[in-house]
């Protein structure tokens, strides 16, 4: 199979983990930023993370630089617009991508301007290529409950217009839905639809509890149902959806090499799986990358990536007239 020419379709891309490092020089030269290097080959040796890395809070470490030049409108459309603009050069079709408002406040931006900023960088790509998009504002689980509800009330505003799902993202500890159930609920309430992050480290059972207690609608990684039949078998019975990450798990250590993810005994089990890149600079990665090592490693036929291809589209977070769009492609 040709991934090249192959229409493809992302739900797990974070905004701040897919810089271009010629973008992060050029920003730093002009805004006076100081970075550990100026030369692209540098740069990148910081921001891409080994596939030896010891866990998933050594991965997240790669984090601190790309937020360094997110601090301001111009760039925040800027960064958003060329993640678009990569992914359609691939034949990525649709693209979810999440990032946490919270993160760009450093320099006084509001909420509002950071979630208009990126709107503006994706509508920016969608006029110029073949690519239809959404965006899911992220609340950090390290940050307050107070946090999550801030930016759930001031993402309300963008319900509609490009923002369409609500996530809890960063380093995963057992047990933490149950803090997040009001600001969640709230989410829903409101309209958001609802993706979490949970099974990426050892603890299945956080998949179970953000089904039952946030009622997430898909699961970002959900690597460790493996070892969790009561999250295995929710998973399967309610048909929630994973967004699994085949590199970034080998990086984070979810899994040890790739011949050992569960993406695709998942899938043969009936479990609905979608193909991600988690991270395109930190896991110095692509969605052609990612479906080729899939295909590769468990010999897949065109059939089961179409069969991917369209779980992805119906799990997308798009509107009815979008996810039409996207099955003409196959």
């Amino acid at each position: 199979m040709n991934f090249s020419t192959l229409p493809k379709i992302e739900l797990h891309c974070h905004l701040d983990g897919s810089l271009r490092a010629e973008t992060i020089i050029d920003i730093a030269k002009k805004e006076g930023i100081s970075l550990p290097a100026m030369v692209k080959e540098e740069i990148q040796s910081e921001l891409v993370a080994p596939l030896d890395c010891e866990c998933l809070d050594d991965y997240l470490k790669r984090f601190a630089i790309p937020n360094l030049v997110m601090q301001t409108m111009e760039n925040l459309r800027r960064i958003t617009f060329e993640l678009f603009e990569d992914a359609a050069q691939e034949n990525v079709k649709y693209m979810e991508v999440r990032f946490a408002p919270l993160l760009h406040t450093a320099k006084g931006l509001t909420v509002e301007e950071i979630i208009q900023s990126v709107l503006d960088g994706m509508e920016d790509a969608k006029a110029q290529f073949d690519i239809e998009g959404n965006i899911i504002l992220s609340c950090m689980r390290t940050m307050s409950v107070e946090s999550a509800f801030e930016v759930v009330e001031k993402g309300k505003a963008f319900l509609g217009k490009g923002v369409v799902a609500i996530d809890l993202c960063a380093s995963e500890e057992e047990g933490f839905c149950g803090k997040f159930i009001e600001p969640i609920a709230l989410a829903r309430e409101y309209g958001y639809r609802v993706t979490i992050h949970a099974g990426e480290t050892g603890i299945g059972k956080n998949v179970l509890e953000a089904v039952e207690l946030l009622e997430a609608e898909r699961i970002g990684h959900g690597v460790f149902i493996k070892d969790c039949p009561d999250a295995y078998n929710i998973v399967k019975e309610k048909q929630i959806v994973l967004e699994m990450c085949p590199t970034s798990n080998v990086q984070t250590k979810a899994v040890n090499q790739f011949n050992e993810h569960p993406i695709f005994h998942f899938h043969q089990d009936g479990i609905k799986v979608t193909i991600n890149t988690d991270n395109r600079t930190v896991s110095d990665t692509t969605m052609e990358k990612e479906c080729t090592i899939v295909a590769n490693e468990f010999h897949i036929s065109e059939a089961v990536y179409q069969q991917i291809y369209l779980t992805s589209v119906e799990a997308s977070f798009a509107d009815a007239a979008t996810k039409e769009k996207l099955r003409k492609y196959f």
